[in-house]
């Protein structure tokens, strides 16, 4: 017979258990339902009628003679996504972690201000900052405009609608979650430590290598994680500001759910997904779990 306080526990934490089943668990056991089912005649499903055919036409597709041939199509949208999503992750641990680790040096009183900087983009809805990004970098935008006043040519960028937009709209996206998981653990970082390196002659770049980074390295990996996994799986960005010319395998799924009427295909493309994206999230919680015996 289960003791009180382990019953309190349980009645606790039923809620969130029935709101975790309800909305994550039934509906990814629905989905991986739909992605091993046929694909209706007019689009759909046909319930009942079950196959493999979803995830064999990722790498694969029927000619006239009914055989399977190699498809690439899917796989370079995959490795266009990882490709995009990776340099994101770069390019904004690249700003992330000095932003950061200004911010951690600063006086306490400007903490918070810095804080509220950081995360004001995120007051505005993410639609309308992509829009507002289609003004600056469109021909004869507000930065098309700024080159030819400096001087830096005379004919349109023609900057929107490439991948390099979709990059600059990732980057400004997701920014904010590389900088504060790295501020908080340099928030809590000893700098007692960086003092005792410099007593022993470790100069700043020395100190900044080996005791910095390796101990903000769970805030940086948190970090990675955050703006890695949403940047693969980014929709609107890629929608507005790629224009339909560098799609990635967000707008790869919704076309399967909408316009193409493939079901079970677009389900079959989100577990591929989803599979990447726990992959990554175990690959850290091994990494960085907490050792035996140390929340005592």
């Amino acid at each position: 017979m289960a003791s009180p306080a382990r019953s309190g526990r349980m009645l606790l934490t039923a809620p969130a258990l029935a709101i975790i089943v309800a909305f994550m668990l039934l509906p990814l056991l629905l989905m991986a339902y739909i992605s091993i089912l046929e694909k209706g005649p007019a689009g759909g499903v046909r319930w009942g009628a079950h196959t493999v055919e979803a995830y064999v036409a990722f790498l694969f597709e029927r000619d006239l003679a009914d055989e399977l041939v190699l498809n690439t199509d899917y796989l370079r949208i995959f490795l266009r996504s990882f490709w995009l999503a990776g340099l994101t992750t770069l390019i904004t641990l690249a700003i992330g972690f000095p932003t950061a680790l200004g911010m951690a040096l600063a006086p306490p009183r400007w903490r918070t201000f810095l804080i509220f900087l950081v995360t004001v983009p995120f007051w505005a809805n993410l639609l309308v900052r992509n829009y507002a990004w289609i003004i600056l970098l469109r021909n004869n935008g507000l930065v098309d405009q700024a080159r030819h006043a400096v001087g830096l040519g005379s004919g349109p960028l023609d900057l929107l609608y490439t991948p390099v937009a979709v990059l600059i709209g990732l980057v400004y996206s997701y920014l904010p979650f590389m900088v504060l998981p790295i501020f908080a653990s340099l928030e809590k970082l000893d700098w007692r430590l960086v003092e005792a390196a410099f007593d022993l002659g470790a100069r700043r770049w020395q100190a900044l290598r080996r005791i910095v980074v390796p101990l903000a390295m769970p805030g940086i990996v948190a970090g990675c994680i955050l703006v890695f996994i949403p940047g693969l799986g980014a929709f609107i960005t890629p929608e507005l500001l790629g224009g339909g010319k560098a799609l990635m395998i967000g707008n790869l799924i919704q076309s399967q759910f909408g316009a193409a009427r493939n079901w079970p295909f677009g389900a079959a493309l989100s577990f591929a997904l989803l599979a990447l994206v726990l992959l990554a999230m175990l690959a850290y919680l091994l990494r960085y779990r907490a050792p035996p015996g140390a929340e005592r």
